[in-house]
Protein backbone atom coordinates (compact mmCIF):
# COMPACT_ATOMS: atom_id res chain seq x y z
CA UNK A 1 0.00 0.00 0.00
CA UNK A 2 1.33 3.41 -0.79
CA UNK A 3 0.26 6.83 0.68
CA UNK A 4 -0.97 9.71 -1.18
CA UNK A 5 -0.38 13.14 -0.20
CA UNK A 6 -3.51 14.85 -0.17
CA UNK A 7 -4.20 18.45 0.47
CA UNK A 8 -7.53 19.28 1.84
CA UNK A 9 -6.68 22.72 2.90
CA UNK A 10 -8.38 24.34 0.08
CA UNK A 11 -11.36 22.96 -0.08
CA UNK A 12 -11.95 23.65 3.46
CA UNK A 13 -10.82 27.44 3.16
CA UNK A 14 -11.19 28.95 -0.39
CA UNK A 15 -9.80 31.83 0.23
CA UNK A 16 -6.38 30.34 0.71
CA UNK A 17 -6.71 28.69 -2.97
CA UNK A 18 -3.65 30.19 -4.78
CA UNK A 19 -5.94 30.82 -8.12
CA UNK A 20 -8.57 32.72 -6.25
CA UNK A 21 -6.13 35.02 -5.20
CA UNK A 22 -4.53 35.41 -7.81
CA UNK A 23 -7.71 36.15 -9.64
CA UNK A 24 -8.82 38.60 -7.56
CA UNK A 25 -5.43 40.64 -7.44
CA UNK A 26 -5.23 40.71 -11.19
CA UNK A 27 -6.07 43.77 -13.33
CA UNK A 28 -8.45 41.25 -15.08
CA UNK A 29 -10.72 41.42 -12.08
CA UNK A 30 -12.82 44.41 -13.83
CA UNK A 31 -11.66 44.44 -17.02
CA UNK A 32 -14.99 43.17 -17.85
CA UNK A 33 -16.80 43.93 -20.92
CA UNK A 34 -20.13 45.26 -19.40
CA UNK A 35 -18.06 47.68 -17.57
CA UNK A 36 -16.75 49.06 -20.82
CA UNK A 37 -19.01 51.75 -22.71
CA UNK A 38 -17.71 50.29 -26.32
CA UNK A 39 -19.94 46.82 -25.23
CA UNK A 40 -22.84 49.06 -24.88
CA UNK A 41 -22.69 51.18 -28.10
CA UNK A 42 -24.80 48.86 -31.25
CA UNK A 43 -22.51 47.98 -34.52
CA UNK A 44 -23.01 50.15 -37.15
CA UNK A 45 -22.53 49.78 -40.91
CA UNK A 46 -22.01 53.15 -42.91
CA UNK A 47 -22.50 52.24 -46.87
CA UNK A 48 -21.14 55.17 -49.21
CA UNK A 49 -23.60 55.43 -52.53
CA UNK A 50 -23.53 57.72 -55.97
CA UNK A 51 -26.08 59.96 -53.83
CA UNK A 52 -26.34 59.29 -50.31
CA UNK A 53 -24.83 57.48 -47.38
CA UNK A 54 -27.05 54.73 -45.96
CA UNK A 55 -26.35 54.13 -41.91
CA UNK A 56 -27.39 51.15 -40.48
CA UNK A 57 -27.90 50.58 -36.23
CA UNK A 58 -28.39 47.42 -35.26
CA UNK A 59 -30.48 48.36 -32.36
CA UNK A 60 -33.03 45.89 -31.00
CA UNK A 61 -35.32 45.74 -28.66
CA UNK A 62 -36.36 49.29 -29.30
CA UNK A 63 -39.24 51.19 -30.49
CA UNK A 64 -39.32 54.22 -33.46
CA UNK A 65 -40.46 56.28 -30.32
CA UNK A 66 -37.48 55.74 -28.45
CA UNK A 67 -35.00 56.96 -30.95
CA UNK A 68 -33.60 60.53 -30.95
CA UNK A 69 -31.59 60.78 -34.39
CA UNK A 70 -30.11 64.97 -34.57
CA UNK A 71 -27.68 66.65 -37.19
CA UNK A 72 -26.05 69.38 -35.49
CA UNK A 73 -23.63 71.65 -38.34
CA UNK A 74 -22.09 68.17 -39.24
CA UNK A 75 -22.40 65.73 -36.36
CA UNK A 76 -25.17 63.13 -36.30
CA UNK A 77 -26.43 62.34 -32.98
CA UNK A 78 -28.32 59.04 -32.54
CA UNK A 79 -29.47 58.15 -29.23
CA UNK A 80 -31.89 55.83 -27.88
CA UNK A 81 -33.41 55.38 -24.26
CA UNK A 82 -35.71 52.57 -23.36
CA UNK A 83 -37.58 52.01 -19.15
CA UNK A 84 -40.17 49.09 -18.74
CA UNK A 85 -41.17 48.30 -15.34
CA UNK A 86 -43.50 45.31 -14.57
CA UNK A 87 -45.29 44.92 -11.19
CA UNK A 88 -47.33 42.29 -9.76
CA UNK A 89 -49.58 42.37 -6.29
CA UNK A 90 -51.31 39.17 -5.07
CA UNK A 91 -52.27 38.60 -1.67
CA UNK A 92 -49.09 36.89 -0.44
CA UNK A 93 -46.40 39.30 -2.52
CA UNK A 94 -45.28 41.50 -4.82
CA UNK A 95 -43.01 41.04 -8.02
CA UNK A 96 -41.42 43.64 -9.39
CA UNK A 97 -39.08 43.79 -12.20
CA UNK A 98 -37.51 46.80 -14.54
CA UNK A 99 -35.03 47.30 -16.66
CA UNK A 100 -33.03 50.11 -18.57
CA UNK A 101 -31.40 50.44 -22.28
CA UNK A 102 -30.14 53.21 -23.98
CA UNK A 103 -27.00 54.38 -26.08
CA UNK A 104 -25.52 57.04 -27.78
CA UNK A 105 -23.37 57.59 -31.03
CA UNK A 106 -22.04 60.85 -32.59
CA UNK A 107 -20.72 60.76 -35.93
CA UNK A 108 -18.58 63.44 -37.78
CA UNK A 109 -20.40 64.12 -41.56
CA UNK A 110 -18.42 64.55 -44.20
CA UNK A 111 -18.65 67.73 -46.20
CA UNK A 112 -20.56 66.20 -48.79
CA UNK A 113 -23.02 65.54 -47.14
CA UNK A 114 -26.41 67.50 -47.93
CA UNK A 115 -27.58 68.79 -44.57
CA UNK A 116 -30.47 70.82 -45.48
CA UNK A 117 -32.78 67.89 -47.30
CA UNK A 118 -34.45 65.68 -45.18
CA UNK A 119 -33.11 62.42 -43.76
CA UNK A 120 -34.98 59.27 -44.50
CA UNK A 121 -34.54 57.17 -41.43
CA UNK A 122 -36.85 54.05 -40.67
CA UNK A 123 -37.22 51.15 -38.05
CA UNK A 124 -37.29 47.39 -38.91
CA UNK A 125 -36.39 44.11 -37.45
CA UNK A 126 -33.90 45.92 -35.61
CA UNK A 127 -32.47 47.78 -37.35
CA UNK A 128 -32.31 51.58 -37.51
CA UNK A 129 -31.34 52.76 -40.85
CA UNK A 130 -30.41 56.35 -41.85
CA UNK A 131 -30.40 57.44 -45.10
CA UNK A 132 -28.70 60.70 -45.86
CA UNK A 133 -28.14 62.81 -49.43
CA UNK A 134 -25.11 63.79 -51.05
CA UNK A 135 -24.66 67.52 -51.98
CA UNK A 136 -24.98 68.18 -55.85
CA UNK A 137 -21.89 68.25 -57.54
CA UNK A 138 -20.83 71.73 -58.90
CA UNK A 139 -21.22 71.78 -62.45
CA UNK A 140 -18.44 73.50 -64.81
CA UNK A 141 -14.83 72.73 -64.75
CA UNK A 142 -12.98 71.44 -61.39
CA UNK A 143 -9.69 71.08 -63.14
CA UNK A 144 -7.21 73.79 -62.22
CA UNK A 145 -3.70 74.91 -63.59
CA UNK A 146 -1.37 75.40 -60.45
CA UNK A 147 1.40 77.73 -61.65
CA UNK A 148 4.90 77.16 -60.12
CA UNK A 149 6.89 79.96 -59.18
Amino acid sequence: MSLIKFNNRNRLFPWNNDNLKSFLNSDNFFDNDFLDDESLMPAMNVKEHDKDFEIEFAAPGFNKKDFDVTIDGDILNVSAEKNTNQEEKEENYTRKEFSYSSFKRSLQLPKTVNTEEKVKATYNDGILKLNILKKEEEKGNSKKKIEIL
